[in-house]
């Protein structure tokens, strides 16, 4: 197994409140560390959207650095593109 590194870009819902926000943050950083070594975790907090998003113009922002598989990331964005609360995602190999 040859193992990438790569970095990841979460855009969450803040119609749900603080809860909802840290229990999606929870959830993709045990997600990452189950299927490879999560390196560290940057919270960037509620930032005010570029344009409007599911017409919601708040995100909150969470980077994710991580190590893992190169299968991984596609499973990762099928399981956010059916997570409710989630807005974007990016992740890109460093």
């Amino acid at each position: 197994m040859v193992a990438n590194k790569y970095e990841a870009m979460m855009v969450f819902s803040v119609t749900g409140g603080e809860e909802a926000v840290k229990a999606l943050t929870e959830k993709f950083t045990a997600l990452i560390a189950s299927n490879g070594t999560l390196e560290n975790v940057d919270e960037w907090g509620k930032r005010k959207l570029a344009y409007l998003i599911n017409d919601e113009a708040e995100g909150y922002y969470v980077l994710a650095n991580f190590e893992s598989d190169a299968n991984f990331p596609a499973e990762f964005e099928r399981v956010a593109k059916i997570t409710d609360g989630v807005l974007r995602t990016m992740i890109i190999r460093k």
